[in-house]
């Protein structure tokens, strides 16, 4: 039944929004004042939540796509009792306050992912949905539903005009994610005009086409209507549901309807006649009245409820299933279970080798029937970046008779499947990792060739920001990919990713070094890491002769050294290159020049160890240094000093075979020992 203290309650939420966007004098009124009443009727009437324990692991997922509407959220989490406090609303976007300019997980309790990038939201949304419905497919039993819960998303015209949302709705409709609901904000408006002068498509339409339900709300201020579809939405179980909210951005303001409402304060004079408009009291700013605050505060009995039930059904479920239970209590609390590790391989040395994304493929492979987290796929290149897990099933809906089922990688297709398969949607990939990784119980990995990376860069930043524990896979690593020629070798794309902050960048130099790095991306917490990994084959090093390959851990170590330790020359190389030094090296001290080398497969690790340490690696007093990578020389300044030399790739590859273009290029035993013997030449040191 209609309350007849709706209307307060939804202003409540609006000017709230007001007054901490004006009092900042920078933010986005427009959205919350159209907005508030869906959110309202989600927020009090559907979605589960409780704000004095927002970890709750069964809780219903809320994202704010639409993050430039971020005051709309802190409204909701500081009216529902969150540990957001009107003194931070009242700073919002000021420095030290829980109300920043976009929403930001870790940040803000009840904030579930960082969203700003527009697109990126929505698509975090999918990971979560897959998260949801895999943990369920696994754990689940009869009269034992234990993870039951929906994701829902706020989005924007813009988000929805974003390529990686559509890449992300396109694979949620294919996988049936019946827990997934969008509220469309759809006010025809974006920053810099109308939305007719960009996107004129049925939306609706064009989602039917995806295999979503589609419900039309006409009046956005129509609780009763937003409420029924809802309902709607909860009662579709086979599809995701988009939610068309016909609003008015800047409602009841003078720029109602206007782009001038997206995203610059009102204005004391607009704030004031909006007041007046909705009738609103002109003072205080931010007023709560009571009858509000008693009704949003309602969520924390509420949530509390859900929760202690909950409690009882994982206490049941405990019983009746011990051991999935502890299986899925660890894996929420990200723990590693016992022996995980156990049958990763020790690879034999082997001059011929295996490509390192050879190597990463057995030790997934090993690790995976172990560690039940491990969950992923690849942007439709698993036979190119070995990334499948075999047998171990696919994340589709089951096949309908006679089905292609190309690609499969065996165990049947069912939501339970651990391999996904996102198609050719790198950009949705990306983000779709980062909503597994946020829902918690996964570690989700992705994979495309490093060239790729490119098309993903927003998630991986994401990531890095958040903290999310994320393994992306990038194979092709170089120039020695052959023929497919610049389009598709790697150039500036390491340099790139290392200037991340937070990514932990890994290229190892063999199938040893692939395993630890494996071991470390599993194993860290808190920062997404990133395996770079080759097609060509590399000698597997005889670790007799050379140092361990657990030194990958410290991300730089000496692999070979001057018989007396006292080293005239420093060779320090990634990946591939690390077997042309060591070969370069010999040679050198077959000629008397006292040589160390150095793998260097980790800048990231590396500079996390204390300044003594580094300098055991990489002695001060050792001024000639020549790193060797096939990719831009930019940053490797740090660590190979003002006397060092650089041979790296400057320009684009392009297409012939690898032996030709590591020739062209000049990534050659000679070539290097050239190099090196020049930072011994006494007038080359003084000018340098």
């Amino acid at each position: 039944m209609p309350n007849p203290l709706d209307p307060l309650y939804v202003n409540t939420i609006r000017f709230l929004s007001v007054d901490m966007v004006q009092k900042a004098n920078s933010g986005h009124p427009g959205l919350p004042l159209g907005a508030a009443p869906m959110a309202y009727v989600l927020w009090t009437r559907w979605l589960r939540y409780n704000p004095h324990n927002p970890a709750w692991v069964n809780r219903d997922r809320f994202v704010l796509s639409a993050g430039h509407g971020s005051a709309l959220l802190y409204s909701l989490l500081h009216l529902s009792g969150y540990a957001i406090s009107l003194d931070d609303i009242r700073q919002f976007r000021q420095w030290g306050s829980r109300a920043p300019g976009h929403p930001e997980r870790g940040h803000t309790p009840g904030v579930e992912t960082t969203t700003g990038p527009l697109g990126q939201g929505m698509a975090n949304a999918v990971g979560m949905a897959i998260a949801e419905a895999q943990l369920a497919a696994r754990y689940n039993r009869p009269d034992h539903a234990v993870v039951d819960h929906h994701t829902y998303a706020l989005v924007s015209d813009g988000d929805l005009m974003e390529g990686v949302a559509s890449e992300a709705a396109s694979l949620a409709g294919h996988l049936g994610l019946g827990k997934l609901c969008c509220l469309y904000d759809d006010n025809s408006v974006t920053l810099a005009g109308g939305t007719d002068i960009t996107f004129s498509e049925n939306r609706a339409r064009r989602f039917e086409a995806y295999g979503w339900h589609t419900v039309v709300v006409t009046d956005g201020n129509d609780l009763a209507a937003i409420d029924a579809a809802l309902h709607a939405a909860r009662a579709e179980t086979a599809r995701p549901s988009l939610i068309l909210v016909r609003s008015h951005i800047g409602y009841g303001s003078p720029e109602q309807d206007s782009f001038k409402a997206h995203g610059s304060p009102l204005g004391v004079d607009n704030v004031r006649k909006t007041k007046l408009k909705l009738g609103w009291p002109l003072e205080p700013d931010f007023l709560i009245p009571e009858p509000a605050l008693a009704h949003f505060r309602e969520a924390v009995a509420r949530g509390a409820h859900d929760e202690a039930a909950w409690n009882e059904r994982i206490e049941a479920y405990a019983k009746a299933f011990p051991e999935l239970c502890a299986e899925l209590q660890g894996r929420l609390r990200g723990e590693l279970p016992p022996g995980w590790d156990a049958d990763i391989p020790v690879f034999k040395a082997d001059a011929k080798g295996l490509a390192s994304r050879d190597a990463s493929g057995k030790v997934m492979n090993a690790i995976a029937p172990r560690l039940q987290a491990l969950s992923g796929g690849s942007a439709d290149l698993d036979p190119s970046t070995k990334t499948a897990l075999k047998g171990l099933g696919d994340f589709n809906p089951p096949p309908a008779q006679g089905e292609d089922q190309q690609g499969s990688d065996g165990g049947g297709w069912s939501h339970a499947g651990r391999n996904l398969h996102f198609g050719v949607r790198e950009h949705a990939m990306g983000a779709i990792v980062n909503g597994l990784a946020a829902h918690g119980g996964f570690i989700p990995y992705g994979s495309t060739f490093l060239i790729f990376s490119d098309y993903m860069r927003p998630a991986i930043r994401l990531a890095a920001l958040m903290g999310l524990h994320v393994v992306h896979v990038f194979t092709h690593d170089s120039l020695a990919l052959g023929e497919d020629g610049p389009t598709h070798q790697p150039v500036e794309q390491l340099a790139s990713l290392r200037a991340i902050p937070g990514l932990i960048v890994i290229r190892p130099a063999d199938a040893n070094e692939t395993a630890v790095a494996w071991r470390v991306a599993v194993e860290t917490r808190d920062h997404p890491v990133l395996l770079v990994l080759s097609r060509q084959d590399l000698p597997t090093l005889d670790r007799s002769r050379y140092a361990a390959a657990d030194g990958l851990r410290r991300g730089a170590y000496v692999l070979s050294d001057a018989a007396d330790g006292k080293s005239e020359l420093i060779l320090l190389a990634s990946g591939s290159e690390v077997s042309l030094i060591l070969a370069a090296a010999e040679r050198l001290q077959a000629q008397g020049i006292a040589v160390r080398c150095v793998s260097m497969p980790s800048w990231e690790l590396f500079e996390a160890l204390p300044q003594a340490e580094r300098d055991a690696v990489l002695p001060p007093a050792v001024g000639a240094r020549l790193a060797v990578e096939l990719g831009v020389a930019q940053g490797w300044d740090r660590y190979i000093g003002t006397r060092g030399d650089m041979l790296g790739v400057e320009r684009f590859g392009a297409s012939a075979p690898a032996e030709v273009l590591l020739r062209e290029y000049g990534f050659t035993v000679d070539q290097v020992c050239a190099r090196a013997k020049a930072l011994l030449q006494p007038a080359a040191a003084s000018i340098r």
